[in-house]
């Protein structure tokens, strides 16, 4: 096999199964894709923008054995792609729980899970701000809580408690596709710039060298996708 189409096939798996269920009778995702895909555009700006700048400056860089060498700036199209497969695979996952586990939705703790998560991000991005990875990842999370405290009546219906759980589910899945790009390497990190904790450093290849960074510089990236695809639905219905 071509190994420069590594990258993109790990999307093609990631994303087929979500793809194809999204017919299923009961939640109709299909239905929904006029909210999924407009909410996907500020976060996949907002993540391009960081994203091309860490890559100018070296904090992480692509493995060129193992994507198909089209870019967009310093940018392999398929990591372009990665803001649309897995923000679609994981709102997917969220709106199914909604779905099926109707119950979570009362779910209420919404400020203190809130305050808590605040002043964990903000504080650990400021212990390391000597890092960029870990600095700005824990600092832009910080700040996304801080505007869903101060701007609550805007997020409408948004249930943040709903949301973790489903992100933790979805966290099984996105393991295993950041285990594969980060131990083949498809993606390449600057340890320079991160706390050098790998998550799974006691499991063999290939779960063993993800960046516990990565854990939440992916909750933000589906934080901004299901608030906006939240917002979306109570605009537009």
């Amino acid at each position: 096999m071509n190994t420069h189409y590594t990258y993109f096939l790990i999307h093609a798996a990631a994303i087929t199964g979500p793809l194809l269920l999204s017919f299923d009778s009961k939640v109709h995702f299909y239905k929904k894709w006029k909210y999924v895909f407009p909410a996907m555009l500020i976060p996949a700006l907002f993540f391009l923008v960081w994203d091309e700048l860490f890559t100018r400056i070296g904090v992480w860089s692509f493995n060129e054995n193992y994507i198909t060498g089209f870019k967009i700036g310093s940018l392999p199209v398929e990591e372009i792609l990665f803001f649309v497969t897995v923000p679609y695979c994981c709102v997917f996952v969220y709106e199914c729980i909604k779905i099926y586990f109707p119950k979570l939705t009362h779910l209420q703790a919404n400020k203190a899970i809130t305050l808590f998560l605040l002043i964990l991000f903000l504080s650990s991005g400021l212990i390391h701000s000597d890092k960029y990875y870990t600095a700005t990842t824990f600092l832009f999370n910080a700040a996304f809580l801080l505007l869903f405290l101060i701007f609550r009546k805007w997020f409408g219906s948004f249930n943040l408690v709903l949301f973790l759980i489903a992100y933790a589910i979805c966290l099984i899945p996105f393991f295993i596709v950041n285990g594969f790009l980060t131990a083949l390497p498809v993606v390449q990190y600057n340890d320079a710039e991160n706390m050098g904790i790998r998550i799974f450093s006691f499991l063999p290849w290939p779960m063993h060298n993800i960046p516990v960074e990565d854990t939440f510089y992916g909750m933000l990236l589906i934080l901004m996708n299901v608030v906006l695809y939240e917002k979306l639905r109570m605009l537009l219905k």
